[in-house]
């Protein structure tokens, strides 16, 4: 089972930085930005998460918590969060629980090579844990803008 836009996201705990063990029940009450990234420390990857970092403050102005989420392991997002000064947690999805949730794991290609991957992606849940916007295949330029405006506009409804 999958994510549906206008339907409740089902509860999940998920391990993350700073030894926090994040549950969407617990975020009730405050939007959830979660953006998932295929890996710590590469170009496209570092950009999106810089992006979201200068707009933190944006972000919590909006009542909205942002987490990042990765297959890779809790040592590499701290080393990836404390070189970036992320502000944010970042999920360890190593057994893809959340990817499955979310449907972002897509065959891919790199250099002529098809692999199974994380499909950049973002998710944004209302107040009450429901899925309000997606973002699928994203390109970085202009998209933490995009969700952040996003989040804007769902704050105030």
């Amino acid at each position: 089972m999958s994510v549906s836009l206008n339907e409740p996201v089902p509860d999940f705990q998920a391990q993350a930085t700073s030894s926090q063990l994040v549950s969407l029940a617990a975020l009730k009450g405050r939007q959830v930005v979660l953006y998932f990234y295929p890996k710590d420390s590469t170009p496209g990857c570092t950009t999106e998460g810089q992006g979201f970092r200068d707009h933190h403050a944006d972000f919590l102005a909006a009542d909205t918590a942002v987490f990042g989420v990765s297959r890779d392991g809790l040592k590499s997002h701290e080393n990836f969060k404390a070189k970036q000064g992320f502000p944010f947690e970042l999920i360890s999805d190593k057994d893809e629980q959340l990817c499955q949730l979310f449907d972002v794991i897509k065959l891919k290609k790199l250099y002529g090579k098809e692999y199974m991957g994380v499909d950049r992606s973002t998710f944004l849940i209302d107040k009450k844990g429901v899925l309000r916007q997606e973002w699928r295949g994203v390109k970085v330029p202009g998209h933490v803008e995009a969700v952040l405006k996003a989040a804007r506009e769902l704050q105030h409804t």
